[in-house]
């Protein structure tokens, strides 16, 4: 067992960040082919400033440093990848979804602390044997002497984890922004956010998706892109405080989730007929009613629409417009609802043999990502700057046809 983040010294912190964290785009492992590209991309959204051979933990602790240094009443926000799609369950790709948002933001927008690095043959260490992990260990942590090597994690879902645990621990307040990935990514980072968290009374989950990722365990799987939301559940207490949005493939229906398990659910077809403005009073309500002031948003990319996000392992036609999804963004910065983190996943650009359509999935994540990214830093209008940067691509989210 590794030693408790919050007993580590800052220069411990960063050291041990430094095992986990990769240059954005270098968290998949690239040995020859596709490495010549990979750095290219990260030259590009570092700047040529970046020199690939200083050691990544010089800039994780500058970036550490600098959030540190900020004054109390400015957000610390960063950003971070998971770019492993090992926890999904019918098409893989979405390990590629970060770099994509990446190549159309341009450059980093807040602090980028880059990606886990991913083995991408596991998933969690309570997944594989004792050797497996030993052989892992060694291999990713030669540099560290045997006994504290055998404490440190390896799988993308316990790596995730313990680098959230290190960032809270070294920037206390810090808000995260995670990019996925398949949407098991979500489970490491907010369990460990609601583990900090002194009271989380007040706290609400709001996810968009098509599908409910409700099920206790999928065969025989605890955590998975199927099963993160009913662990989150079960850790806040139920209490209709995970309120979902967009649900549309489901072996129930709402009614069943929501009277055996305490979640709120509004069906795709439902916030089609209220459309953007409705959509957002009931979401706004809920979280009055239920006292809920503090939120972590989670983008499932095939909440949205199929026209606009097909570039994805489970697109389905029929769902929330951007403009929807807008809409209750720039209300939550309306409500002055504290977002505390937040994550973008499911992603997969190479899955749409359609260039535009691959296009405008990649589009549509980036500006989620942009969005949330405002949220978090407390903007009154977190939509704004993503509506603007869009344009010029020719995508104007307020219209645009849906499926």
């Amino acid at each position: 067992m590794h030693s408790p983040a919050a007993d580590l010294s800052v220069a411990e912190i960063i050291d041990e960040l430094a095992l986990y964290l990769r240059p954005p785009g270098l968290g998949i492992h690239a040995v020859s082919t596709g490495r010549d590209v990979v750095l290219r991309n990260a030259q590009t959204y570092l700047g040529q400033n970046w020199d690939p051979a200083t050691p990544w933990k010089q800039q994780i602790e500058a970036q550490l440093t600098a959030l540190r240094n900020l004054p109390d009443t400015s957000p610390r926000v960063a950003m971070l990848a998971l770019p492993s799609d090992t926890g999904c369950g019918i098409v893989r790709g979405a390990s590629w979804g970060p770099a994509a948002i990446r190549k159309h933001l341009k450059h980093a927008p807040v602090a980028d602390f880059g990606d886990v690095f991913t083995v991408p043959q596991l998933l969690a260490d309570d997944m594989h044997s004792p050797a497996q992990l030993a052989r892992t260990q060694d291999a990713l942590y030669p540099q560290v002497e045997v006994s504290r090597r055998r404490t440190l994690p390896v799988s993308p879902v316990s790596c995730t984890a313990r680098v959230y645990q290190l960032l809270l621990a070294g920037c206390p307040g810090i808000r995260p922004l995670l990019l996925g990935g398949d949407h098991t990514v979500t489970w490491p980072a907010l369990t460990t956010l609601l583990a900090a968290a002194t009271n989380c009374d007040d706290i609400g989950i709001v996810h968009f998706d098509a599908h409910t990722d409700l099920l206790p365990h999928r065969l025989g799987i605890n955590i998975c892109f199927a099963t993160w939301a009913y662990h989150i559940n079960e850790q806040l207490g139920r209490g209709n405080r995970m309120v979902q949005i967009g649900i549309r493939a489901s072996g129930y229906p709402c009614e069943h989730w929501e009277q055996t398990l305490g979640v709120r659910q509004i069906w795709a077809d439902v916030a089609r007929e209220l459309g953007p403005e409705k959509l957002a009073d009931t979401i706004s309500q809920h979280l009055q009613q239920h006292n809920l002031r503090r939120v972590y948003v989670t983008h499932d990319i095939d909440g949205t629409d199929a026209y606009w996000a097909s570039a994805c392992g489970t697109p389905e036609p029929a769902g929330l417009s951007p403009a929807m999804v807008f809409a209750i963004l720039d209300r939550l910065a309306a409500d002055g609802i504290e977002v505390f983190g937040a994550d973008v996943v499911e992603l997969a650009p190479g899955l749409s043999l359609d260039p535009q359509a691959s296009q405008r999935t990649c589009a549509t994540a980036t500006a989620y990502t942009l969005a949330s990214l405002n949220l978090l830093q407390g903007a009154d209008s977190p939509t704004a700057l993503a509506r603007e940067l869009m344009a010029p691509i020719g995508l104007d989210f307020a219209t645009g046809p849906t499926s």
